[in-house]
């Protein structure tokens, strides 16, 4: 009885000794386990392996195939209207155009994951307005003057106009805070974690 209890007594000390070291071993399991689903998740949304860090450690180095990860897009309406009056005589034309926006990020800059066993820290550039796309152009009025004729240059430069106005209208709904929302929420449904998950925004391009 007594060699079993000592036994067991050993065997408590030594699992106790071990303790630290075997929690240690499982944490630092999870949070690569961790790393590896983050990865995952930027490779499917951008292709894209950003780099991460796991407890001030490297674990894996950015590599950019790609510079840009678009989030959202949306349908933008603008007009625009030229009006030139010379020697009495006026002209006029006003279109309307239809574009796709998209917004989301420029990553060229630097992309990192710092993984901690209190939280994730996801670093990255502010979202912007990245393309627009013309999808139609209408022309509402189209009015010559006597003398004073409407021009090629004239109808090109206000097409030229369209596009700028149309991103202006995007920065102005507020598109890029609403691309770094949807990113928050696609990789909250991507990864489950027990730490929260945060997105730092950096400055070294503010949002159009």
């Amino acid at each position: 009885m007594a060699l079993i209890i000592a036994i067991v007594v050993v065997i408590i000390f030594v699992r106790l000794e071990t303790w630290p070291a075997r929690t240690a071993r499982q944490s630092t399991a999870e949070l690569e386990k961790l790393g590896k689903d983050l990865r995952s998740a930027f490779i499917d949304m951008a292709h894209l392996q950003p780099r991460i860090t796991i407890n001030n450690r490297v674990y894996m180095e950015q590599t950019t195939p790609v510079s840009e990860l678009v989030v959202l897009s949306r349908r933008i309406e603008v007009e625009h209207e030229f009006l030139h009056t010379w020697i009495g005589s006026s002209k006029r034309v006003k279109l309307h155009a239809t574009f796709t926006v998209k917004a989301g990020f420029d990553l060229r800059q630097n992309l990192s994951v710092d993984i901690r066993p209190g939280e994730i820290i996801i670093q990255l550039p502010h979202a912007q307005i990245l393309g627009i796309e013309q999808n139609q152009v209408d022309v509402l009025t189209f009015e010559n003057g006597l003398w004073n004729r409407i021009s090629g240059e004239d109808v090109q430069s206000e097409l030229s106009i369209l596009p700028q106005l149309a991103r202006e209208k995007a920065a102005e709904s507020g598109l890029p805070a609403e691309a770094e929302r949807a990113l928050q929420r696609q990789l909250d449904e991507r990864i489950h974690t027990r730490q929260p998950l945060r997105l730092i925004f950096k400055d070294e391009k503010k949002s159009e």
